[in-house]
């Protein structure tokens, strides 16, 4: 279970994705075939279930991307049940405090006390079929990416503290939701909202950690410029750049 995403991302290269809403087998194929490092299966906003996850992960594994999902919430069951999919990593929505993050990486690794099960024949242990148990355990550990999201103002307020946790791999600023969160809805340019996502990046690599963010082919130089190493855009948002080029040649015919 080798994952080539999160060497990159520790290796402090920067690491392109595309999230994906709807269940697609085929489009993983095409964004790996395309060059993208990653895929977002995103279950919290999409309408994408379970059997879906592992088809898209099979996907992901045949054609060479890997595949992150966001699980529907922070709650232990529903990250347990992506990653017995076979998913390489989770993105973990609406972290705002210590225990918070304590409790996600504790869903993701496996260990003493830990919150994630241990189940024998899943696709992950290749269906019971692979390595020794113990060894699965330690290799999943070693290789699956924890990525929490920092998304609203109270996240922002305790990142000092978030950010002691080990175990992260990818810190990630939601722009919607927190600037959602401080009153601005769908505005993360606002002022004061902008400030908090310039000065947490900035807490992230002065603590010698990844931060992550979205982006759009606008806005990626500004991106990846913050150091961020973690990066996707939306499939719409691709679909409509390209889209709005080939117009625009087929306008000056």
């Amino acid at each position: 279970m080798h994952n080539a995403m999160k060497a990159k991302i520790h290796r402090g290269e920067v690491a392109l994705g595309i999230s994906l809403m709807f269940p697609c087998p085929q489009l993983v194929e095409m964004l790996a075939y395309a060059g993208f490092d990653w895929v977002l299966i995103d279950c919290e906003h999409g309408s994408i279930g379970p059997a879906d996850i592992e088809v898209m992960s099979m996907a992901a594994d045949a054609s060479g991307i890997t595949a992150i999902a966001r699980p529907r919430s922070n709650d232990a069951a529903d990250i347990q049940a992506v990653l017995d999919r076979g998913v390489k990593g989770v993105q973990i929505p609406h972290i705002n405090t210590r225990a918070d993050a304590e409790r996600a990486v504790a869903a993701v690794k496996f260990g003493p006390g830990a919150g994630r099960g241990l189940a024998a024949g899943t696709r992950p242990d290749r269906w019971g079929l692979g390595a020794r148990m113990p060894d699965f355990a330690a290799q999943a550990n070693a290789q699956s990416l924890v990525c929490v999201q920092i998304e609203h103002q109270e996240a922002v307020v305790n990142v000092d503290e978030i950010l002691e946790v080990d175990g992260i791999d990818v810190f990630f600023i939601g722009p919607s939701d927190l600037s959602q969160s401080m009153g601005y809805p769908g505005n993360p340019k606002a002022p004061p909202v902008a400030d908090a996502i310039e000065q947490t990046i900035a807490k992230i690599r002065a603590a010698g950690k990844a931060p992550g963010m979205p982006a759009t082919t606008e806005t990626l130089p500004w991106v990846t410029g913050q150091g961020c190493r973690y990066v996707y855009n939306h499939l719409p948002r691709i679909l409509d750049a390209g889209a709005k080029e080939f117009f625009a040649k087929a306008a000056t015919r």
